[in-house]
């Protein structure tokens, strides 16, 4: 067991995870069905603002918001205290500074699910307009360009980590063995490499926009999939992430409900690369 007692820490985790998957699966769930009418892909915003407009809207905008709020406090709490136990070294200390940003993003995101709640009529804003002009000022700062570019290859390599961590399986080590983790397995995987995908255009797009010197090339996800669209066959690649993302939706259920708190539960725990690794040994044996 942990020397300290950091089980107050595991209802936020839960919340907040919920909440994430909650974001995902309205944004992959609204743009399927635009896509399906034949209508373009939805970003965050866009997504949060349709939401507004449905008889069971309101609720689940106040469940994104309590979720983005719990997923921000969570990610202070695991960064300080680092109940994931990855350490005071280099590779730890980025691991936990790459919480505080992935927290501060959620955050922001609970905040438009609040002023859609109380401001209604759009007041979320538009979220490709913010990141647009955010970079404009940053590019108006000395070396703007290189700061804007070197925040491209951190979103780049944070996709890159998604996509190794799903192509290694590295999840399975996070998630405690059970009949439905080991069942669902393909679609966490499938999950979260559309997630690493994503990010990954992303900030291929801040790259861009720091070479050509022009702060509307960058972009979020409404931006990454106006570039996917652009792409040959770009309606059944943005489709298909899209379906991925509905795996990572189902990836943050999953966490919320059986992700491994080391410092929170101790390690005497069970996780699903553990049973997986040894059912491989047993058929081979």
């Amino acid at each position: 067991m942990p020397s300290t007692d950091f089980s107050w820490s595991i209802p936020i985790m839960r919340a907040g995870y919920a909440g994430r998957g909650l974001v995902y699966l309205v944004v992959a769930g609204f743009s399927l069905y635009a896509i399906w009418l034949g209508g373009q892909a939805q970003g965050t915003s866009s997504a949060l603002e349709q939401l507004e407009n449905t008889g069971w809207g309101m609720i689940v905008l106040f469940l994104i918001f309590l979720g983005m709020v719990a997923y921000a406090i969570w990610r202070l709490i695991d960064a300080y205290y680092d109940l994931e136990d990855y350490g005071a070294e280099t590779k730890g200390l980025v691991a936990r500074a790459g919480m505080l940003v992935t927290g501060l993003v959620h955050l922001a995101i609970g905040f438009s699910a609040f002023t859609l709640l109380f401001a209604g009529g759009g007041g979320g804003g538009d979220s490709e307009s913010t990141i647009t002009d955010a970079v404009a000022t940053v590019m108006g700062w000395p070396a703007g360009r290189w700061i804007v570019g070197i925040v491209g290859l951190i979103i780049l390599g944070a996709g890159g980590y998604y996509v190794h961590k799903a192509w290694k399986e590295k999840y399975r080590e996070e998630l405690r063995a059970n009949h439905f983790t080991e069942q669902w397995n393909f679609m966490l995987k499938a999950g979260l490499a559309a997630q690493g995908a994503i990010i990954a255009i992303i900030g291929g797009l801040f790259l861009y926009a720091a070479w050509r010197a022009n702060p509307d090339e960058a972009g979020g996800l409404d931006g990454a999939f106006d570039w996917l669209t652009g792409q040959p066959y770009g309606q059944v690649l943005v489709a298909a992430v899209c379906v991925g993302l509905l795996g990572f939706a189902l990836f943050c259920f999953v966490n919320a409900a059986y992700r491994i708190i080391p410092k929170a539960e101790g390690d005497d725990i069970e996780t699903l690369g553990a049973r997986l690794e040894a059912k491989a040994r047993r058929a081979i044996g």
